[in-house]
């Protein structure tokens, strides 16, 4: 038993993590997206129950959405304890520690290769169910997404798998976490990577179906096999129809646009004490919630209602504003709130809204209110995440109804465009990542470098060595006959040199003295003064990818790197070494 457990920890383990390390490691990647969806739809379980457990036992009807049948002054005063206590719970928290949502993971992913720690996870997980359950705007897909990615990323690292290997698990994380919360397997795929990654990638797209769908199932068998909202059967009646849908377009570019613009605003007061600004959110939140009372929690069922006309117009637009202004400003204050589910929310009464119009103006051409509501669900998604087919795919999985692509594709693109181009905005994450000082590299160049990790292109053929060998040593080292020989000095490797050059240089010397009497001194070679091409070195760990290995290039100025990892405390085990033009050839080769 024991020679079983030594293969695997000695062999397979570190060749499962080498196969990682290249672009090619399909099987191993599927093995990892099973994993994770299934690690993520069991977290995504605990995250609901979290949240719906203790609304259940206190809103009226144990329905963990009737926040609208509270009193008038248990409506004002819970969002605004709940902003206190949550600020009070963040501000003892350090700055990096305070940041959770999607956007979070988009800087882990851009500045961290998806490191995320285990303490980033339970901050998440108590501030997602705190804004929910005291009934602040909030959705819960946005804390499961940094959930799904967190647990998934820890994971890897638990595995200590190589950082390329590391990114994927994070998309597998997302994936599984937005499948897990609409019961959308498809539109959890496309998120992930439209959204959070932002690249399409073949050995990508197969472990991330895959932990998309192992979510998906671990949620039906708890919550059943519907998706999240009850959609009737929907078609669009008649072509006459287009100019309208056409024009709802344009209503929800214009309001997405004016989401995303507000937030940023509002976000610019970062530097007030966070206490203060959760305050004045829970403050606004507690009006808002006097007054409208629908716009408090994730909000679902009033969506349910606008799908299945069972509200007026003037509360359908009336809640449509509200929940804008008041999601967009608390967020930007600084509330840890969960934005997709109010994205959806203010899209269906949107147009739920503007399908009323057109059903008083031409009641014989006009669709179902419930038709409007999913488009302007679709429109809005898609306008705010600058994710068209994650918002296409959503929709079609909502709805189960393929006919409902046509329009869906036109209205969604068009509400994209006017967001994008008439008004100059940016997906909502990249606008929040650009208001704290960061931007998000997705150039195919990086894309590709953070593919791959060094352990995939590095030379394996090298020897450690001391500065100063006799002859005989010399011709010891150069039996293995390794490719380059890294010197040794008193704080580690210090440089390296091809073994041909000491060959070289060893075929130079004159014949050894015959003379070998004890006072003859023994003649030694200092690696570091014979003739050779040598190389100023630095480290770079396994685990790294050719994008971090090119930045160590730039921050060090070596000329070469010697990849190391570490085997036990204090140890340094070196594998191989990499040069600046094996990542050239590499990324040359592959592109062409």
């Amino acid at each position: 038993m024991r020679k079983i457990r030594l293969k695997i920890t000695g062999t397979l383990i570190p060749m499962f993590r080498r196969k990682l390390s290249g672009v090619d490691a399909l099987p191993q990647l599927a093995m990892l997206g099973l994993l994770s969806g299934i690690v993520t739809g069991c977290v995504i379980l605990i995250f609901r129950t979290a949240i719906e457990w203790p609304l259940r036992q206190f809103l009226p009807g144990h329905n963990p959405e009737a926040f609208e049948h509270l009193d008038l002054i248990t409506r004002g005063l819970l969002p605004l304890l709940g902003a206190v206590a949550l600020g009070l719970f963040l501000h003892r928290l350090s700055a990096q520690d305070r940041k959770v949502g999607i956007v979070h993971i988009m800087e882990r992913l851009n500045y961290h290769q998806g490191y995320v720690s285990i303490r980033s996870a339970i901050v998440q997980f108590v501030v997602g169910v705190g804004t929910v359950v005291t009934g602040q705007s909030a959705g819960r897909e946005g804390p499961a997404v940094h959930l799904g990615a967190t647990f998934s990323s820890l994971m890897g690292q638990w595995m200590k798998l190589p950082n390329n290997s590391i990114r994927t698990l994070v998309a597998c994380g997302c994936a599984a976490a937005i499948s897990a919360s609409f019961n959308t397997p498809i539109a959890g795929v496309i998120f992930a990577m439209e959204v959070v990654m932002m690249e399409y990638t073949i050995a990508g797209f197969t472990p991330i179906i895959l932990a998309s769908v192992s979510a998906a199932v671990i949620t039906q068998a708890a919550y059943g096999s519907e998706p999240a909202f009850n959609v009737p059967s929907l078609t669009m009646n008649s072509l006459l129809e287009i100019p309208w849908i056409l024009a709802i377009a344009v209503i929800i570019g214009v309001a997405a646009a004016a989401f995303i613009r507000l937030l940023d605003l509002c976000g610019r007061y970062h530097e007030k004490p966070l206490i203060l600004r959760l305050t004045v959110a829970g403050l606004l939140m507690g009006l808002f919630a006097l007054l409208i009372p629908e716009v408090m929690g994730i909000g679902y069922d009033t969506v349910n209602s606008t799908i299945n006309n069972e509200l007026p117009f003037w509360l359908l637009l009336g809640v449509a504003i509200a929940k804008l202004v008041i999601t967009a400003v608390t967020i930007g204050l600084g509330m840890p709130s969960g934005m997709i589910g109010p994205t959806l929310f203010i899209g269906a009464t949107l147009g739920g809204a503007m399908g009323l119009i057109g059903a008083h103006v031409a009641p014989n051409v006009a669709s179902s209110i419930g038709f409007y509501a999913m488009l302007g669900m679709g429109a809005m998604m898609g306008a705010v995440l600058q994710a068209p087919l994650a918002a296409l795919m959503a929709l079609l999985e909502l709805t189960r109804n393929p006919n409902i692509i046509l329009p869906g594709m036109l209205i969604i693109t068009t509400s994209s465009l006017v967001t994008s181009e008439a008004f100059g905005q940016r997906s909502v994450f990249l606008t929040m990542l650009k208001s704290q000082g960061m931007s998000y590299q997705n150039s195919p160049v990086i894309q590709a470098l953070r593919r791959v990790s060094v352990g995939a292109i590095m030379e394996r053929s090298i020897l450690r060595t001391e500065r100063r060998l006799s002859r005989k040593q010399a011709r010891d080292v150069l039996k293995s006959e390794p490719k380059w020989l890294i010197v040794e000095g008193s704080k580690g490797p210090t440089g390296m040199l091809p073994a041909v050059d000491l060959a070289r240089y060893l075929d130079d010397l004159p014949p050894e003295p015959t003379d070998t009497s004890d006072e003859q001194p023994e003649e030694t070679i200092d690696l570091m003064e014979i003739p050779a091409n040598r190389k100023d070195i630095a480290p770079v760990q396994y685990q790294a990818t050719l994008e971090e290995a090119l930045n160590v290039f730039e921050a060090s100025q070596a000329e070469a790197l010697y990849v190391q990892r570490h085997v036990a405390p204090m140890i340094q085990r070196v594998y191989g070494v990499v040069l600046k033009s094996d990542i050239e050839s590499y990324y040359q080769y592959r592109k062409n």
